[in-house]
């Protein structure tokens, strides 16, 4: 959860309901809200995003919005490096199955 919340603030600055909604995009289930804004909220105390209030965009009450922080750019950048280790793996995993398909 963490890695597509970051990667979404990287377009700018989001408020907690947009970026559910890019998270749905992603197709990964139901998704709570209060567990996007709890991930939000410990992303926070670990410096990887910071937030304010937006009282000048909205029509309603103001309305917290996130930003990606230098540190949530490092801790993105690890986790990238890290998946793409894990894809090569499974890429490796899904060749040797087809290698080994194929000989049957």
């Amino acid at each position: 959860m963490e890695p597509a919340l970051l990667i979404h603030l990287l377009d700018g600055p989001s408020h907690g309901y947009a970026l559910l909604a890019e998270l749905e995009s992603l197709e990964l289930g139901p998704l709570d809200p209060s567990l996007v804004y709890r991930f939000l909220r410990e992303m926070e105390k670990d410096d990887w995003v910071s937030s304010s209030w937006d009282e000048k965009t909205t029509q309603g009450p103001p309305r917290r919005v996130y930003e990606i922080t230098p540190a949530g750019r490092q801790r993105l950048a690890e986790w990238t490096q890290e998946l793409q280790r894990q894809r090569e793996r499974i890429d490796q995993l899904l060749e040797d199955y087809k290698t080994k398909t194929r000989r049957r």
